[in-house]
């Protein structure tokens, strides 16, 4: 593969990048379903490639569109290879910038909202596996590691699902990821629209604390534009760039991040292969990828950076911008490289598992968030169903909706939840680690834990937040009474 091959592909990528924003902004049903454009740019890529294009040019007898669509075997290939390293980017980024609280002043502000994470992250694992070994195994002759895929695609989003490809590959269920991606793509979508729905749902019935009357956006969030009056930095300067380039600088902390974790999967393999493996024949961590490795070194270089009084240096900011980046370019390649022969054999379970995965999400905001959360639980509560169906910028953009004025905690309680949240669920060591443990030991084991975990962090959230929230609330209304 030569450099000017890579280097064009990844020149389309950015023109079909930016095809998808246009229609973004001069499409009204889009911009309605608040598409990010690197989803309509991804499905552009998949239409004129050669599942879409490429056979309709083989029904019509047309030549020289067949084997490639638009583009050629060799841009095809750079498209697929970019996910699997991107998606390092992504997670190395996550806490690059961040001030890390202690464990104590965490538990102290998101114990309820943490509880509720990991209720999504381990019911939905809960509800597949269930339906692995119930129904879509024995019935449809699924390979279970099928189990794991709604938490994959809804809680991991587009990035894990394709960052889980060769993993899932090298155990010989190829079709994962693509069906992972297909999920990833319903719950961005439906994410949206469920939760602007539920939205909508919900200040109708008073059950919002911050907003009334009927949720309206602008034509400018539609489109995903800014107002000319409206100015927000991308990021603060921490180097003068006489000295180095502050994009320059924080590179070089994602790749040092990214090192770090290359250095502590090797280490790991090698302590494996050395004692677990010699003994048993069990391998872990020779199929885990490299992204929650490459997220735990983005924890250990902000350590560092805060034990030395150099955290100042890095932008949280900036870092998200170098995320988002490789997000979209990640989704635009990952979409665009899609197998739509796996999905469509494979299409029972991929919409059982979709329907059950939306029918949970929402039991759990509706049920179980006004119990354990109390007070402003919509506003806390729609921010993790967000992310629990697509990504985590979902989540944010329905709590921006439900409270535009961040006049609940929301915004900070969900912050600091990813920082317990995130090294596990969504992507995660317990992501990262589930399709090879099904592998070894089946779902049932795989199962059982996860049913555990998520009875425990419904005990908790039940029998000792509930409580709190609800003392909360008595003593509030009663203050509110009392000056009255």
């Amino acid at each position: 593969m030569s450099a000017d091959v890579i280097g064009f592909a990844l020149l389309l990528l950015g023109f079909i990048l930016l095809i998808g924003k246009a229609i973004r902004i001069t499409t009204g049903w889009v911009q309605k379903l608040f598409l990010p454009s690197s989803i309509i740019a991804g499905f552009l890529g998949l239409l004129a490639g050669p599942q879409v294009l490429g056979r309709l040019a083989e029904s019509l007898g047309i030549g020289g569109f067949v084997e490639a669509g638009l583009f050629t075997p060799e841009i095809l290939d750079v498209w697929r290879a970019l996910p699997g390293l991107l998606i390092s980017v992504v997670f190395a980024t996550l806490f690059l910038g961040e001030k890390l609280p202690s464990p104590k002043r965490v538990g102290r502000l998101v114990g309820p909202q943490l509880s509720m994470g990991v209720i999504f992250g381990s019911g939905q694992y809960v509800v597949g596996l269930l339906l692995a070994v119930a129904l879509l195994v024995p019935f449809f002759g699924a390979n279970p590691m099928v189990g794991a895929l709604i938490e994959m695609g809804f809680e991991g989003g587009h990035g894990t699902a394709a960052g889980m490809r060769s993993s899932m590959e090298s155990l010989g269920f190829p079709e994962g990821a693509d069906l992972a991606l297909a999920i990833a793509t319903v719950g961005v979508v439906g994410g949206v629209i469920l939760g602007v729905g539920l939205i909508n749902w919900a200040v109708r019935t008073g059950r919002t604390e911050c907003l009334q009357g009927t949720v309206e956006q602008s034509l400018e969030e539609q489109r995903g534009l800014f107002r000319h009056d409206e100015n927000y930095p991308a990021a603060t300067m921490t180097s003068r760039p006489s000295s180095i380039e502050p994009l320059s600088l924080h590179f070089a902390f994602i790749a040092v991040a990214i090192l770090i974790g290359v250095g502590l999967l090797a280490a790991l393999q090698w302590i494996e292969q050395h004692t677990l493996t010699a003994w048993t024949d069990f391998e872990l961590f020779a199929h885990v990828p490299l992204f929650p490795l490459a997220m735990l070194g983005g924890v250990v270089v902000q350590l560092i950076l805060d034990k030395t009084g150099r955290g100042g240096l890095v932008d949280h900011q900036m870092m998200l911008r170098i995320q988002g980046l490789a997000l979209d370019v990640l989704i635009v390649s990952a979409l665009a490289t899609l197998s739509l022969t796996a999905i469509a054999e494979n299409w029972q379970p991929f919409l059982v598992l979709v329907v059950a995965g939306i029918v949970f999400n929402v039991f759990v905001l509706l049920a179980l968030a006004p119990r354990i959360i109390g007070r402003y639980w919509f506003e806390r509560g729609i921010g993790d169903f967000g992310q629990s169906m697509g990504v985590t910028a979902t989540g944010l953009i329905l709590m921006r909706i439900a409270d535009p004025e961040n006049e609940s905690p929301a915004y900070e309680a969900f912050g600091y939840k990813q920082l317990v949240f995130e090294p596990f669920f969504g992507g995660g060591l317990i992501t990262a680690a589930a399709i090879p443990f099904i592998y070894t030991f089946g779902p049932v084991p795989v199962l059982v834990t996860m049913a555990v975990v998520f009875v425990a962090a419904l005990g908790v959230g039940l029998f000792y937040y509930a409580p709190r929230s609800a003392r909360a609330r008595q003593a509030e209304t009663r203050e509110t009474a009392g000056h009255a």
